[in-house]
Protein backbone atom coordinates (compact mmCIF):
# COMPACT_ATOMS: atom_id res chain seq x y z
CA UNK A 1 0.00 0.00 0.00
CA UNK A 2 1.45 3.65 -1.04
CA UNK A 3 0.26 6.73 1.33
CA UNK A 4 0.89 9.77 -0.49
CA UNK A 5 1.98 13.23 1.84
CA UNK A 6 3.49 16.77 1.87
CA UNK A 7 7.37 16.66 1.91
CA UNK A 8 8.79 17.76 4.93
CA UNK A 9 12.59 18.78 5.72
CA UNK A 10 12.71 16.02 7.97
CA UNK A 11 12.61 13.18 4.84
CA UNK A 12 15.34 15.05 2.88
CA UNK A 13 18.45 12.92 3.23
CA UNK A 14 16.40 9.88 2.70
CA UNK A 15 15.25 11.59 -0.45
CA UNK A 16 18.44 12.23 -1.35
CA UNK A 17 19.43 8.62 -0.97
CA UNK A 18 16.16 8.11 -3.52
CA UNK A 19 17.67 10.29 -5.92
CA UNK A 20 21.25 9.19 -6.13
CA UNK A 21 20.15 5.37 -6.09
CA UNK A 22 17.86 5.84 -8.84
CA UNK A 23 20.28 7.62 -10.67
CA UNK A 24 22.91 5.44 -10.34
CA UNK A 25 20.56 2.10 -11.21
CA UNK A 26 18.08 2.76 -13.45
CA UNK A 27 19.29 5.14 -15.63
CA UNK A 28 22.65 3.69 -16.20
CA UNK A 29 20.74 2.21 -19.25
CA UNK A 30 20.99 5.51 -20.80
CA UNK A 31 23.73 7.60 -19.17
CA UNK A 32 27.79 6.92 -18.74
CA UNK A 33 29.11 7.03 -15.60
CA UNK A 34 30.40 9.84 -16.16
CA UNK A 35 27.29 11.17 -17.09
CA UNK A 36 25.78 9.45 -13.84
CA UNK A 37 28.17 11.12 -11.47
CA UNK A 38 27.52 14.35 -13.21
CA UNK A 39 23.73 13.94 -12.69
CA UNK A 40 23.83 12.52 -8.81
CA UNK A 41 27.48 13.39 -7.67
CA UNK A 42 26.20 12.02 -4.03
CA UNK A 43 27.02 15.63 -2.69
CA UNK A 44 24.03 17.61 -3.55
CA UNK A 45 23.26 20.97 -1.70
CA UNK A 46 21.28 19.92 1.08
CA UNK A 47 20.08 24.20 1.79
CA UNK A 48 19.50 24.61 -1.86
CA UNK A 49 17.71 21.36 -2.48
CA UNK A 50 15.38 21.46 0.32
CA UNK A 51 14.29 25.15 -0.26
CA UNK A 52 13.44 24.29 -4.05
CA UNK A 53 11.43 21.48 -2.48
CA UNK A 54 9.87 23.62 -0.07
CA UNK A 55 9.10 26.38 -2.29
CA UNK A 56 7.62 23.59 -4.42
CA UNK A 57 4.52 21.74 -4.46
CA UNK A 58 6.41 18.68 -2.92
CA UNK A 59 5.16 15.05 -2.27
CA UNK A 60 6.24 11.73 -0.48
CA UNK A 61 5.08 8.73 -1.80
CA UNK A 62 5.71 5.68 1.60
CA UNK A 63 5.47 2.28 1.23
CA UNK A 64 6.24 0.11 4.60
CA UNK A 65 7.11 2.95 6.33
CA UNK A 66 9.76 4.34 3.66
CA UNK A 67 9.90 6.94 0.78
CA UNK A 68 9.07 4.80 -2.13
CA UNK A 69 9.22 8.07 -4.42
CA UNK A 70 8.76 11.36 -4.74
CA UNK A 71 7.91 14.52 -7.13
CA UNK A 72 7.75 18.34 -7.06
CA UNK A 73 5.72 21.13 -9.21
CA UNK A 74 6.02 24.75 -9.14
CA UNK A 75 3.47 26.97 -9.61
CA UNK A 76 3.75 27.98 -12.93
CA UNK A 77 3.32 23.93 -14.04
CA UNK A 78 7.60 23.17 -14.02
CA UNK A 79 7.39 19.31 -12.87
CA UNK A 80 11.05 19.17 -11.92
CA UNK A 81 11.96 16.18 -10.25
CA UNK A 82 9.84 12.50 -10.45
CA UNK A 83 11.94 9.83 -8.61
CA UNK A 84 10.94 6.17 -7.57
CA UNK A 85 12.79 3.58 -5.57
CA UNK A 86 14.91 1.83 -8.32
CA UNK A 87 13.57 -1.60 -6.63
CA UNK A 88 9.86 -0.26 -7.00
CA UNK A 89 9.88 0.86 -10.38
CA UNK A 90 6.71 -0.12 -12.50
CA UNK A 91 4.24 -0.55 -9.28
CA UNK A 92 2.36 2.74 -10.44
CA UNK A 93 4.33 4.63 -8.06
CA UNK A 94 4.96 6.90 -10.30
CA UNK A 95 1.75 7.38 -11.88
CA UNK A 96 -0.05 7.68 -8.73
CA UNK A 97 2.52 10.92 -7.60
CA UNK A 98 2.89 12.73 -10.81
CA UNK A 99 -1.05 12.44 -11.38
CA UNK A 100 -1.56 14.08 -7.82
CA UNK A 101 1.37 16.69 -8.62
CA UNK A 102 -0.69 17.10 -12.11
CA UNK A 103 -3.51 17.47 -10.09
CA UNK A 104 -3.13 20.01 -7.43
CA UNK A 105 -0.83 22.16 -9.59
CA UNK A 106 -3.94 23.20 -10.90
CA UNK A 107 -1.98 24.44 -14.31
CA UNK A 108 -3.16 23.92 -17.49
CA UNK A 109 -0.24 22.80 -19.07
CA UNK A 110 2.15 20.75 -17.44
CA UNK A 111 5.67 20.48 -18.70
CA UNK A 112 9.27 19.26 -17.23
CA UNK A 113 12.73 18.32 -18.47
CA UNK A 114 12.97 14.32 -19.35
CA UNK A 115 15.81 11.78 -19.07
CA UNK A 116 15.94 9.67 -22.22
CA UNK A 117 14.63 6.81 -19.53
CA UNK A 118 11.92 8.33 -18.54
CA UNK A 119 10.42 10.14 -21.64
CA UNK A 120 8.59 6.38 -22.54
CA UNK A 121 6.67 6.92 -18.67
CA UNK A 122 5.78 10.61 -19.53
CA UNK A 123 4.74 9.38 -23.07
CA UNK A 124 2.19 6.91 -21.88
CA UNK A 125 0.82 10.00 -19.37
CA UNK A 126 -0.04 11.79 -22.68
CA UNK A 127 3.44 14.51 -23.18
CA UNK A 128 4.17 15.27 -26.02
CA UNK A 129 8.32 16.19 -26.92
CA UNK A 130 8.52 19.85 -27.04
CA UNK A 131 12.51 19.43 -28.61
CA UNK A 132 15.29 17.82 -27.56
CA UNK A 133 17.49 19.21 -25.02
CA UNK A 134 20.86 19.06 -23.03
CA UNK A 135 20.97 19.47 -19.50
CA UNK A 136 24.64 20.54 -18.44
CA UNK A 137 26.02 19.10 -15.21
CA UNK A 138 29.54 19.54 -13.73
CA UNK A 139 30.61 20.42 -17.09
CA UNK A 140 28.96 17.55 -19.44
CA UNK A 141 25.78 17.98 -21.49
CA UNK A 142 23.43 15.36 -20.68
CA UNK A 143 20.86 14.53 -23.28
CA UNK A 144 16.70 15.19 -22.08
CA UNK A 145 14.10 16.75 -24.03
CA UNK A 146 11.43 19.11 -23.25
CA UNK A 147 8.02 17.91 -22.83
CA UNK A 148 4.85 19.13 -22.09
CA UNK A 149 0.72 18.62 -21.42
CA UNK A 150 -1.78 20.87 -21.65
CA UNK A 151 -4.96 19.68 -19.43
CA UNK A 152 -8.50 19.46 -20.70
Amino acid sequence: MVTVREYAPGDLEEVLRLFYGTVHSVNARDYSPEELDAWASGDEDREKWNGSLMSHLSLVAESGGEIAGFGDIASDGYLDRLFVRADLQRLGIGSTLCGELERRSGCRRIFAFVSVTARPFFEGRGYAVARECGAKRNGLVLKNYLMEKFAL
